[in-house]
């Protein structure tokens, strides 16, 4: 059988996890993965944020005065 790589906007490794769980899988097993995931990936974005907060020289006087701040963009009124 031909190996024919097919696009699917997905890469190798999304395309194994799919494979890896082609299967019915319990719901608190469901549950327990998206906790594992859900972990992994938060530890990676903290690990990422301090180190451009790091990078960056961000201080805690930034975070109070972005905390503090009104960043909402304030829309004009028309004068239709």
């Amino acid at each position: 059988m031909k190996n024919t790589k097919i696009s699917t906007g997905l890469n190798d490794i999304q395309i194994g996890l799919l494979r890896m769980f082609d299967r019915q899988i319990p719901d608190d097993e469901v549950l327990e993965i998206k906790k594992v995931l859900t972990k992994h990936l938060s530890e990676k974005l903290f690990t990422e944020v301090d180190r451009v907060v790091k990078e960056k020289g961000i201080s805690e006087k930034d975070f109070d005065k972005l905390e503090s701040d009104d960043l909402r963009t304030k829309s004009k009124k028309s004068d239709d």
